[in-house]
């Protein structure tokens, strides 16, 4: 085999980097509390590992074989036979591997290995054959052994490996363990099938197993028999030459780049589905509207109770206001004066809404901590903006109190109220002057009298009186300007406070969109096709080892 130098492709670096986007999307997730740890877990802990990362050098490598298997089905065995000694643990009465061997050329440079793949549970054996150069051969531990780590280790391994030879024995080849890791693991590896100690079952039991492995979904599986029995005298059937013959055969540089493209294609789609999974997390993307209809209707009825609740002591401030207005800046008294608007009942009644809120976003399958987070500000100011919203109102309305018709016949009777006596005063000392000089030039003088005095005082109290009353008259109501700048600013609060929660609900439909669209599109990215198509031959012997 030609030792291949090609860079690490672009496909291996797309899988790693959709690996990385979609566990960066859980923890964002996690951290805005739209999701738990444990509603996350496949993807948080979802493998990135491919056969190879296996190595430190990804620019060549061999092509990576396992022995998989149950207890006694003869997996160490098959490797010592390929190797010609004895390198794998095997037993007589219950044979059970417990640790990885790994059996390779010494050309072959695996001294750093991963670190999540503990050292002291792997053997390695190596060898100068030439013929298998270009091949890491593994036998792997009991995977339905009652030892959980032994389990384990087994799961470890998995994804760095190429190709799986699926050992069974004729009493133990429909085994429901070995049949759950061969579904889980599906297209990931290419496979070929071993009916070890074929000395010891029958034909039926050989096409049986052949059966099995069409309805898990391999069309001409490749199923090869073994015998590992010393007695060369009993004429039985053992095609491990054959077997390893294909293995050879395989370890080419187009074999590992068909099989590293089909396993790429394949994890994408995994990661695909585990993606499409967590979404759902979010809950539905038309939950908004029926949860903002659900608001307007809740608030309706609340805006309704409170305001008939608030008429009294709105009433009884508005009062305050008319006899002590000078207490206006006021900061000790004011607050205490609005907190009995917006007391503990009216509070209660607040957040007795947003409960029904919360809980009808639970009803839509939506995540509701979001939710909680963007209510828990407004649930906690709302007294506050009442008391804002209220003593501003009421500042301006006593201000200026009235409307601007009546303000602008104050300032104009104000104004009469200066012009109209200086007038009368000068009309009367006009008419005394005159009255006065011609009174002069006449042979008996007069004056003007006492009816004139009379009505010329009349006249003055009459110019300065009118504009005078018409001040009181047209002055407003401190009590009337306070009520209305209460009610305008109370109304302004709740207003206030129904679209806080309105935005709120939109905010937080914003942010489901988002998270929505970011794993969308990295979804999108694991279906997207791959440029570089797997051609093979049909019927080829990768073909057939591919699901």
């Amino acid at each position: 085999m030609q030792r291949h130098n090609w860079k690490k492709r672009d496909m291996d670096y797309e899988y790693s980097e959709l690996v990385q986007q979609a566990k960066s999307w859980a923890n964002e997730l996690v951290g805005s509390a739209w999701a738990t740890e444990t509603e996350l877990k496949n993807l948080l802990e979802y493998d990135a590992r491919t056969p190879d990362t296996l190595f430190t050098d990804n620019t060549s490598r061999p092509l990576i074989v396992a022995f998989l298997g149950g207890t006694g089905v003869g997996k160490s065995t098959l490797l010592n036979r390929l190797a010609g000694k004895e390198i794998a643990r095997t037993g007589v009465i219950r044979p059970t591997s417990k640790e990885v061997t790994l059996f390779h050329h010494h050309s072959v440079e695996i001294a750093h290995l991963p670190s999540r793949l503990p050292v002291d549970k792997i053997k390695i054996a190596e060898h100068n054959e030439t013929h298998n150069k270009h091949i890491i051969w593994i036998d792997m531990p009991d995977f339905d052994s009652t030892e959980q780590s032994n389990q384990q280790l087994v799961l470890e391994w998995l994804p760095h490996i190429d190709v799986l030879i699926y050992v069974v024995s004729p009493e133990r080849y429909r085994d429901n363990k070995a049949w759950q890791i061969l579904q889980a693991e599906g297209g990931k590896h290419a496979w070929i099938f071993a009916l070890n100690q074929s000395d010891r079952g029958q034909v039926e039991q050989y096409q049986d197993f052949i059966k099995q492995l069409e309805k898990a979904g391999f069309n001409n599986p490749l199923v090869y028999q073994s015998c590992c029995a010393s007695d060369k005298t009993v004429e039985t059937i053992d095609e491990f030459d054959s077997l390893q013959i294909t293995l050879q055969g395989l370890a080419t540089e187009n074999t590992i780049k068909q099989l590293e493209l089909r396993g790429v294609q394949v994890r994408k789609a995994e990661l695909s589905k585990v993606l499409q999974s967590s979404i759902s997390t979010l809950g539905p993307a038309n939950a908004t509207q029926e949860l903002s209809a659900f608001w307007k209707s809740q608030w309706r009825d609340l805006e309704r109770l409170i305001l008939e609740a608030s008429i009294l002591p709105i009433q009884q401030m508005a009062g305050y206001y008319a006899v002590q207005s000078s207490e206006l800046v006021d900061k000790a008294t004011e607050p205490y004066l609005h907190h009995r608007v917006w007391d503990k009942w009216a509070q209660s009644r607040f957040d007795d809404v947003l409960d029904a809120l919360i809980l009808q976003a639970d009803h839509l399958q939506l995540s509701v901590m979001p939710l909680k987070r963007l209510l828990l500000p407004i649930r906690a100011n709302s007294e506050k903006v009442v008391e804002e919203k209220t003593l501003l109102s009421v500042r301006k309305a006593l201000i200026k109190p009235g409307n601007i018709m009546q303000r602008s016949l104050i300032k104009v009777a104000q104004f009469a109220e200066v012009i109209l006596p200086i007038a009368a005063m000068g009309w009367v000392g006009y008419q005394v002057f005159i009255q006065f000089y011609q009174g002069s030039l006449a042979a008996i003088p007069h004056y003007v009298g006492t009816d004139f005095a009379i009505n010329s005082t009349m006249l003055i109290a009459i110019a300065w009186l009118f504009p005078y009353f018409l001040q009181k008259k047209l002055k407003p109501s401190i009590e009337k300007a306070a009520l209305k700048g209460l009610n305008q600013g109370f109304m302004a609060a709740l207003q206030t406070l129904e679209v806080e929660v309105q935005e709120g609900i939109k905010e937080n439909a914003q942010a489901q969109q988002v998270l929505r669209e970011k794993a969308e599109r990295i979804v999108s990215l694991c279906n997207k096709e791959s440029e570089r198509g797997i051609e093979m031959p049909e019927n080829s012997p990768l073909e057939r080892m591919l699901l």
